[in-house]
């Protein structure tokens, strides 16, 4: 890919601008382009990582779906703070998001549990996420309880199993560009809207 310098940015739209990008990544990136790094924090400060896959996305924010019961869903429920970052090696493209971070619906939860495939659906009841495991057996055997608890296709969403939507108030577009003179593209939210900026690489 060409190497491209953001420029007349003064009005763009960092939503437009990460539907583009996303689209590239989504022809170029050989595996999931969705995937993307959430960072989340203690009240006191102690961060964490892990990579999960982007679900869905607008101009209200970025959507990631997980068992809440988790560690990234325990400091979430306690810090509403979470960044984001997509790193697309075949583009040399970096998006970081930082912002505040509010529950899906009911409804959206619902609807995307319900797309998921019959495995994956009942590993939500089966897996108490972020916890020891003593061995592989007690997942499989829970599994099986949980296929027999749900028999057919109507296995309905967990309570402790939804989603998150990262409300952003910053984005970061970042381009490789020859000699490490990257290109960074700046966008903060404002009372008057997005306010837009260059950084130094």
């Amino acid at each position: 890919m060409p190497h491209r310098i953001l420029s007349a940015i003064t009005n763009a739209d960092p939503f437009e601008l990460f539907a583009a990008w996303f689209a590239e990544a989504s022809e170029h990136e050989i595996n999931d382009p969705n995937a993307m790094t959430v960072a989340t924090a203690t009240p006191e400060g102690i961060p964490s990582a892990r990579i999960v896959l982007l679900k869905d996305y607008d101009t209200r924010g970025f959507v990631f779906y997980t068992n809440k019961q988790s560690r990234k869903g325990g400091e979430l429920s306690a810090n509403r703070h979470a960044a984001l970052l997509f790193h697309w090696k075949t583009l040399q493209r970096q998006i970081r998001i930082e912002g505040m971070v509010e529950d899906v619906t009911d409804a959206e939860a619902d609807a995307y549990y319900a797309s998921r495939a019959r495995v994956s659906r009942l590993g939500a009841w089966a897996s108490d996420q972020s916890r020891p495991l003593p061995e592989r057996t007690v997942l499989e055997r829970r599994v099986a309880e949980a296929e027999q608890r749900f028999p057919d296709e109507a296995i309905p969403r967990p309570p402790h199993w939804s989603g998150y939507r990262i409300l952003p108030q910053r984005f970061e577009f970042w381009q490789d560009m020859p000699f490490r003179l990257h290109d960074r593209t700046v966008f903060t939210a404002t009372a008057q809207g997005w306010a837009a900026g260059k950084l130094f690489p």
